[in-house]
């Protein structure tokens, strides 16, 4: 599966924090270390915005429209930016670093959180605050929304919000797992985790029974001596339709796409340049981008200039070697 690599004139300064593609088109909103927001055409293979810098670090960024974008910022800040004006405007603030921003459709909620230990709520088509959770207990470093579900990753738990009436179920992982991200998913009914030492858990949401029951896997290559490195899964994420399908990219610059409902590794990607920062399926399922860029966890990391890359995926290919895996069970 060949890649081709994003074109900027002027290259990315720092580390890529994510990168995210909009609702209904190829456009590609990518955040930086270097505090500049930029949105790339990727069927026009050109930069349609990039904001100026103004200081703080942006980590975390998110779509609430196709017009519409909102950025965590490393000074506490939540900024919302109106791309067609090229203008941002600051919706409110954390005590610490934000570290985390998510949009709901259906209700029209900005969810943030940070190292503050709290996760605010906020009414996107106003701006104004109408909710915080200030008894998390510890920083907050991995949030995901799938519908209704608000999925906040703790350390070694995962605290699911229904976001018309509050918390849910708080899930501990059964194994001792601290975690890195977490991806939730609907058509899947569950969640993944990636974790520091290089495991991905799935876990089902509701009673499992023998045929949902969660597991966990270490999904990057085992050294020549046969052992497994231990790395950091810095980003997961789901293919819209293919349930079960998901990519899974680690702080050595490994990709690798699995089948989780037939624990099978699908296909493994060339190895990137740098650490794998983020992953993002476009809406159709049809390109796979990968941000290979440092991402500050170690002190080995190779300080390559941070790239994004394309992959053009083939569902055939994918669909095939899913269905030959499952013949193999």
């Amino acid at each position: 599966m060949k890649a081709t690599c994003l074109n900027f004139n002027k290259p990315i300064k720092d580390a890529i924090s994510r990168i995210r593609f909009a609702p209904a088109s190829n456009n590609l909103l990518i955040s930086s270390w270097d505090s500049s927001l930029r949105l790339y055409d990727v069927d026009k293979c050109e930069l349609r915005l990039e904001t100026p810098a103004e200081g703080a670090a942006l980590l975390d960024c998110c779509f609430e429209s196709e017009s519409v974008a909102l950025s965590a910022n490393s000074d506490g800040s939540i900024l919302r930016y109106d791309m067609h004006l090229g203008s941002s405007e600051a919706i409110g603030n954390h005590d610490d670093l934000a570290t985390c921003v998510e949009y709901c459709e259906e209700t029209g909620q900005v969810i943030t959180a940070g190292w503050d230990k709290k996760v605010k709520f906020w009414d996107a088509r106003c701006g104004s605050p109408f909710g915080c959770l200030s008894n998390v207990d510890v920083e907050v470093e991995s949030v995901s929304i799938s519908g209704l579900n608000l999925m906040v990753a703790l350390r070694s738990s995962v605290h699911m919000y229904d976001l018309r009436y509050g918390l849910v179920q708080a899930k501990e992982l059964s194994m001792d797992i601290n975690i890195k991200c977490v991806r939730s998913n609907l058509d899947l009914e569950g969640f993944v985790v990636g974790s520091t030492d290089g495991r991905v858990a799935l876990e089902y949401l509701g009673k499992s029974n023998s045929k949902n029951e969660g597991y966990a896997f270490r999904c990057h290559p085992k050294d020549k001596n046969g052992r497994h490195h231990l790395v950091a899964v810095n980003d997961i994420a789901f293919h819209p339709f293919l349930c079960g399908v998901l990519v899974t990219g680690d702080n050595e610059g490994h990709a690798t796409i699995w089948d989780v409902l037939n624990r099978k590794r699908l296909l493994e990607l060339p190895r990137y340049p740098n650490s794998i920062a983020s992953l993002a399926y476009n809406h159709e399922g049809q390109l796979l981008a990968v941000a290979s860029s440092y991402t500050y966890q170690e002190a080995s990391e190779r300080e390559e200039q941070p790239q994004i890359f394309m992959h053009h995926i083939d569902d055939r290919q994918i669909k095939s070697a899913s269905a030959s895996s499952s013949k193999r069970k």
